[in-house]
């Protein structure tokens, strides 16, 4: 019987198994759906489905840089931190960040369709498909970024063995030892202190006026404080505010290897322009950290074995 197009993506659709390995199971079943969801149930490629379900968010944050001036982020969840920690699953979010970093994929739909470098007789999403049915948990490669910079260099760091990852994107006259060792320091300060922006200049009116709305109801809510003079009430408003944005802006905060704790990130950078002979600034970052927003499975060993027991 031949075998279709149509019939490898519905067997594809049905077990979550790759391309290729749909394709051998039709031949080798002469075309019978049901006996190639057995063969491929036998084989251990339809595993992915059944954990498909499963909440994945562990996993690791990784990066691969092509030079000085690309870099590209990725995250790669899994179910549990012990797989997390496991060296097949770390090679395989390492090859992904490598197929980020040489990717013009615009989206993670379409890299998902990329050929695999590794073999492009195969997607990325079929090389994920047979990494779930070796490692046997519910893997996601969840998002990827890359940076590639127009005026300077990118620097890179990752916190906490894969924790968080960052980029940073200069822009700058001059890059040499001294920019990129401050652009490195830089992306610890993002790791670190987690900015929303770079600069002020990003934020637009609209969420300044938001966050004023919200401090107003606030202090209106306060027996105490909404007694006060109209006057002072803006006043402490705008003190807050500012207060906010030098948390959540990158050059406002503090400097975190300030000698004098006092030093921004702002100042920071007017120094090493100084010291090299030209402007060096930071464009834009990439903060991502493994499973923020993600929710994360709740485990209760006890109602469990309960369960078991029928307690």
């Amino acid at each position: 019987m031949a075998i279709t197009a149509a019939m490898v993506k519905e067997l594809r659709e049905m077990t979550g198994a790759g391309m290729m390995d749909c394709k051998k199971a039709l031949n080798e079943t002469n075309g019978n759906m049901d006996e190639a969801v057995e063969f491929l149930r036998k084989n251990g490629q339809a595993k992915a489905e059944k954990k498909a379900s499963r909440i994945a968010a562990e996993g690791l944050c990784t990066i691969a840089a092509k030079d000085d001036q690309t870099a590209a982020v990725v995250e790669v969840n899994s179910e549990t931190d012990f797989v997390a920690k496991n060296e097949t699953f770390q090679e395989f979010v390492k090859a992904v960040a490598v197929q980020a970093v040489n990717s013009d994929a615009a989206d993670l739909d379409a890299f998902m369709d990329e050929a695999w470098n590794e073999d492009a007789s195969k997607s990325v999403k079929d090389a994920l498909v047979e990494k779930v049915a070796v490692i046997g948990e519910n893997l996601k490669i969840r998002r990827f970024e890359k940076v590639a910079a127009a005026h300077g260099c990118v620097a890179t760091y990752v916190h906490g063995g894969g924790r968080i990852g960052v980029i940073v994107e200069a822009d700058s006259d001059v890059v040499n030892d001294t920019v990129k060792e401050a652009m490195v320091n830089i992306a610890m300060q993002v790791a670190a202190l987690s900015p929303k922006y770079v600069s002020r200049d990003e934020i637009s009116e609209e969420y300044i006026a938001h966050e004023k709305e919200i401090l107003l109801a606030q202090i209106m809510n306060d027996p105490k404080e909404s007694q006060k003079p109209e006057k002072v009430i803006k006043g402490m408003i705008e003190g807050r505010v500012s207060k906010e944005l030098k948390e959540i802006c990158l050059v406002d905060q503090v400097y975190v290897k300030a000698e004098d704790g006092k030093q921004t990130v702002a100042k920071y950078l007017e120094q090493v322009s100084k010291e090299v002979g030209g402007k060096v600034a930071v464009k834009r970052f990439v903060r991502f950290e493994t499973g923020e927003g993600l929710e994360k499975k709740q485990e209760d060993f006890a109602a469990e074995v309960a369960a078991q027991m029928g307690m």
